[in-house]
């Protein structure tokens, strides 16, 4: 029996990086893999403020000084933009659970209001702890 003769079509390549434009639903569904990546650090951190706490007077006060230096308020807010945009990713996800926002303005709006929305939830909670101390 002869081997079987290839087709001469030439086959479709696989897309690649170098095909797609980057766009905003693209870009947040990479943000909502990082965001949910990087909250395993934060919760190694509340993990840390809580041994801290159970560990004594001495011990509480070394995590106290950290997160209220610069530093850890730069790491404290970042932790809750991650916090808050994830959320707000879900709830996006959720929305397409339930057969919503598939047209693409719907989409890009969603994914617009998941960084906008994000962004705008840190800052008011910061003000409001702030304010609050």
């Amino acid at each position: 029996m002869a081997p079987t003769a290839r087709p001469t079509v030439a086959q479709p390549l696989s897309p690649h990086l170098q095909i797609y434009r980057w766009t905003w639903t693209m870009a947040m569904s990479v943000f909502h893999r990082v965001t949910g990546t990087a909250l395993y650090g934060g919760t190694a951190l509340v993990a840390i403020w809580l041994v801290a706490l159970a560990s004594g007077p001495a011990a509480y006060a070394w995590v106290a000084w950290f997160f209220g230096s610069w530093i850890g308020r730069i790491v404290l807010f970042a932790y809750t933009w991650i916090l808050l945009h994830h959320m707000l990713g879900g709830l996006r996800h959720f929305v397409w659970d339930a057969g919503y926002g598939f047209d693409r303005d719907k989409r890009m709006a969603l994914a617009r209001a998941t960084l906008i929305g994000s962004t705008t939830l840190t800052v008011v909670v910061w003000a409001v702890a702030l304010l609050a101390r």
